[in-house]
């Protein structure tokens, strides 16, 4: 079982990402394009199976980190177990079951959608997007994907009785706490801080870092903080994103399995004994993410039958499947032995 490190080591350096490339858009068996990026792979013991490109190299995970933000709302005191804290490490789709929860969140907290700081946008999930703009809907701030994650942010503040209107300040003692919880489970300090497209900080950490974050909340003990989270996330995954989301899915088809995806090409996925993949796909293309995603928990020992799901969209010509996204030769399993 992993445990945190007392003393989180410096920070990873800030650099050009040195990527390699990761996947091969295929057409008619001729290579058309390349994505490059970056991937690791970690074993039940933490120890790194297979690195491609920088995975140490500072880089944002985007909402990769939510689950992480959630562990340490719960530290802090939040109040919120299966499918509500599900949705406070959420990227949600914007369905009316988020909404809903987002409101629940703020009315149990005596709060309203007045005090989110997060930006107003659609829906995230594009048929639910779609059927706004058709009932000439606006932008609000519950519909941003990460109104579940404002929304027990704001509680937690309440709860310990700090202020509220400049909770997303970096220097707040909710971030702070945020910050520490981020460094003492990825086992590093950050190394920049910026701010995430919702408006809350965003933290910069390694792709090995989150990783090895991510295995910290599987292999954590039942009722802790980290259990918690990975628990709710698992047990409501189309509260953490909606309805026909690939990571959804994903979680669905590989029992015990916590994922999370991030804007510009982040995935990052644990199992319960520890074993975990991080992916980064520089040019942000959300078509090699998962694809990659799934070639690297091969490569971690999960059965392929159920991974197959996740080859990548056929590349279509003329209507016809034509080629796909096939991730480079590097990712493929066989090199290295199954694990039970």
């Amino acid at each position: 079982m992993y445990s945190s490190s007392p003393a989180p080591a410096p920070a990873p350096v800030v650099r050009e990402p040195r990527h390699a490339p990761v996947a091969h858009l295929v057409r008619g068996g001729v290579v058309e394009g390349v994505h490059y990026g970056s991937v690791v792979v970690l074993g039940a013991d933490g120890r790194v199976q297979l690195q491609l490109g920088d995975v140490e190299a500072a880089f944002y995970p985007r909402s990769a980190l939510k689950p992480l933000q959630a562990v340490a709302m719960l530290r802090a005191g939040l109040p919120l177990d299966g499918a509500l804290l599900s949705l406070a490490a959420a990227s949600h789709s914007g369905e009316e079951r988020h909404l809903a929860g987002a409101r629940r969140i703020l009315e149990l907290a005596g709060l309203g959608e007045d005090d989110l700081r997060n930006v107003p946008d659609m829906p995230y999930g594009p048929q639910v997007r779609d059927a706004w703009i058709r009932e000439g809907r606006e932008p609000s701030r519950l519909a941003q994907n990460c109104s579940g994650k404002h929304a027990a942010m704001l509680w937690t503040a309440k709860a310990n009785g700090w202020s509220l209107p400049d909770y997303l300040d970096p220097a707040h003692p909710l971030q702070r706490a945020v910050a520490a919880t981020i460094e003492e489970l990825t086992g590093q300090r950050i190394a920049r801080v910026t701010v995430d497209g919702c408006g809350a900080p965003l933290f910069s950490v390694s792709l090995h870092g989150l990783a090895r974050a991510a295995a910290r909340l599987t292999t954590a003990a039942p009722g802790t903080p980290e259990g918690r989270v990975a628990d709710a996330m698992r047990e409501h995954a189309e509260m953490a994103s909606g309805a026909g989301r690939d990571v959804a899915e994903l979680m669905r088809a590989v029992p015990g399995l916590l994922a999370k995806d991030g804007f510009e090409g982040v995935q990052v996925a644990a199992l319960p004994d520890g074993r975990a993949v991080a992916v980064k796909i520089a040019d942000g293309a959300n078509r090699a993410r998962i694809p990659v995603a799934a070639a690297a928990l091969a490569l971690a020992g999960v059965d392929p039958a159920p991974l197959a799901a996740f080859a990548g969209e056929p590349l279509l010509g003329g209507g016809q499947p034509v080629g796909r996204v096939r991730p480079v030769p590097a990712l493929d399993p066989a090199p290295l032995p199954t694990c039970a």
